[in-house]
């Protein structure tokens, strides 16, 4: 079996969802206190939608966030466990659906914003969304990705694209089998949005308040007419 692939990817989540919730519940990873839970929350809310379609939504905490806004929430996510941690805390519409699935034939709504919060971590799924994702925005929607920095999680291996070694350090001791993650350039990044008929908006760099590096990287990109041939 291939040493890492998206495969690798669920089958660590899956036996990671409940660690994982907890972690969430009781505020354990502090960059997300600090500032990239926050970070990605304004940026959907510039956006003023009626409605999101959250990618990876895992146990709901943005989900929560933006009902509380008065904001309709579709999420999705393969795994189980984080389906049914959001249903019970949230409000919004929650349903177990692979990345591999996401087509307007599965998803027959249209969004003012499509999310995706640290949930593109794979290779043939995160094109696969990247193709489809036009398909379920309104005409002036918007496809909002935040990730890690490809300078900060870049390390000391090469910036070149390909597949990472996974790893749990900051975590507690409950977390195991760390998922594989597949690495690209912010040239690649911005390609993933360019070749599938975005434009790129905007590019934000949360920086992280107390050691004031760059704790995340924001894409929002929106639909080019001239491109998809939309009007």
């Amino acid at each position: 079996m291939t040493r890492y692939s998206d495969k690798k990817i669920i089958d660590s989540w899956l036996q990671n969802a409940e660690p994982w919730i907890s972690a969430v519940q009781n505020d354990e990873i502090e960059s997300r206190l600090l500032i990239t839970n926050k970070a990605i929350l304004n940026t959907i809310l510039k956006r003023n939608p009626a409605n999101v379609l959250d990618i990876g939504c895992g146990e709901g905490w943005l989900a929560r966030a933006l009902t509380n806004e008065n904001i309709e929430v579709y999420g999705i996510d393969i795994v189980p466990e984080l389906i049914a941690a959001a249903k019970k805390d949230g409000h919004g519409k929650f349903v177990v659906l692979p990345y591999e699935d996401v087509s307007p034939s599965t998803i027959t709504e249209k969004f003012d914003v499509a999310v995706c919060n640290f949930s593109l971590l794979g290779k043939d799924s995160v094109a696969n969304i990247f193709k489809n994702i036009p398909d379920l925005l309104h005409e002036h929607g918007a496809f909002i990705v935040q990730t890690l920095h490809p300078i900060s999680g870049c390390g000391n291996a090469p910036y070149t694209d390909g597949w990472r070694e996974g790893s749990w350090k900051g975590f507690n001791n409950r977390f195991s089998n760390p998922p594989p993650w597949y690495f690209r350039t912010l040239e690649t990044w911005k390609d993933l949005f360019l070749s599938n008929g975005f434009a790129i908006d905007d590019i934000i760099e949360p920086l992280h308040p107390k050691t004031k590096t760059v704790a995340s990287v924001i894409f929002v990109g929106t639909i080019n007419p001239l491109t998809t041939g939309r009007n």
